[in-house]
């Protein structure tokens, strides 16, 4: 058929909770998704479709039609994360896809820019997405804004134990101070998400029904730490350690060495700039690294004004022109202006600009992923030397957390 024609026929509509079976078909053919998968994490009764209709119920989930046919698709989750103390409201963007008999004809992008625009005008300033192709993303406007480092340690190389003055509780999934250690980490951590429900079952979603959690209590028996764990063929599988005290985390390793005749590798991951190796007593142990999440300002004005830079002596100003390959409302030349108190807004327009800047290396830098400094030295950015000092001044020097998916 014309693809002209075919371009005609396709209608761009909201995906609603009857089209449940078609979500769940694009989605499985999409990611490759097959029986046997489902039966590895124990689904093989339930569908893609029954475990993601919290999709289909509360997020802005869009989708192109070839009559009743859906044919591609993509969901934003209603988020929340905390980006240097401050709660910004995030755009999850998930479920991205599109049957290949339909690729290139740019449904993809105009899905992609609707979206964008929905979640400018519910004031989702940031949006957050796992990538399954950098470069593709990245040609979108996000970037790489947080790492993954997964570690490999012998039974031989576990921490030896250290005394505590709390204990550890094994419990249920289900138990509520996980969720209360959880939220005052995240609100001490900065990129991390607020998990709501949605978030927490996103989280929990493929997991196996195996799953243990330990808890750590303070001699006050305040909660200060969990681990979220299962142990299978001698290899103890860390998902989450979360910890509010050094005391916590002590009390959870020594929780993980006392399974030592029980298995021979510690497998997990961490998402912060803090290799493990460096507070073993042997950190000869294998560590990669990996990029994890991409981020993208969605309205950059609005992001500036919830910005919390750093303190200053006076009040400065940077005029910078800023391109974005998608919104037009992030092209342009604007002057930002930080008052002492560390708070910014954004104008339209400005003398000639001092600092030249796409939104991928925006958003990277006003995260704390990457510093002015380098992004200036690799050619990411334009500016001159006080130009960059000043935005060296004003962004917080501290790297992201992000442990979610979705």
């Amino acid at each position: 058929m014309n693809r002209r024609k075919l371009q005609d026929r396709l209608k761009l509509k909201s995906v609603e909770t009857i089209h449940g079976e078609q979500f769940n078909n694009l989605l499985r053919y999409v990611f490759q998704v097959t029986n046997r998968d489902l039966q590895t994490f124990g689904w093989e009764n339930r569908e893609i479709a029954q475990s993601k209709l919290p999709v289909l119920k509360y997020a802005d989930v869009l989708g192109w039609f070839d009559g009743d046919k859906l044919i591609s698709q993509l969901a934003v989750y209603p988020f929340q994360v905390n980006i240097f103390g401050h709660i910004y409201e995030m755009g999850g963007l998930t479920g991205v896809g599109t049957y290949p008999e339909y690729a290139n004809l740019g449904l993809m992008n105009k899905l992609m820019l609707h979206a964008l625009s929905n979640m400018r005008d519910r004031k989702q300033s940031i949006s957050y997405l796992y990538p399954y192709s950098i470069p593709y993303y990245r040609r979108k406007g996000w970037e790489i804004i947080s790492d993954k480092i997964s570690f490999e340690v012998q039974d031989t190389q576990l921490p030896k134990l250290k005394m505590v003055p709390g204990n550890v509780d094994r419990v249920t999934i289900e138990h509520l101070d996980i969720k209360t250690i959880y939220e005052e980490f995240a609100l001490q951590n900065h990129g991390a998400m607020l998990r709501n429900e949605l978030a927490w079952e996103e989280y929990l979603r493929w997991d196996l029904d195996d799953m243990t959690v330990a808890i750590y209590y303070d001699s006050n028996e305040k909660p200060m730490g969990y681990l979220l764990y299962w142990i299978a063929e001698e290899v103890f599988h860390i998902k989450e350690m979360m910890y509010l005290d050094e005391e916590a985390r002590t009390g959870l390793w020594n929780f993980v060495s006392a399974h030592f005749s029980m298995i021979t590798l510690v497998k997990g991951d961490i998402y912060k700039d803090e290799p493990l190796a460096f507070i073993l007593d042997d950190g000869d142990i294998k560590e990669t690294i990996a990029p994890y999440y991409m981020a993208r300002i969605v309205d950059v004005a609005l992001f500036i004004e919830q910005y919390p830079f750093q303190i200053q002596e006076a009040d400065c100003q940077l005029v910078f022109s800023l391109h974005d390959p998608m919104l037009e409302w992030n092209q342009g030349t604007f002057t930002l202006m930080v008052d002492k108190a560390g708070k910014g807004y954004l104008k339209e327009g400005g003398g000639k600009p001092s600092v030249i800047i796409n939104i991928q290396t925006l958003t990277t830098m006003f995260m704390g992923y990457k510093r002015p400094t380098y992004l200036a030295k690799i050619g990411r950015m334009q500016g001159d030397d006080t130009s960059v000092h000043l935005l060296e001044k004003l962004i917080r020097n501290e790297h992201p957390y992000f442990s979610d998916y979705f």
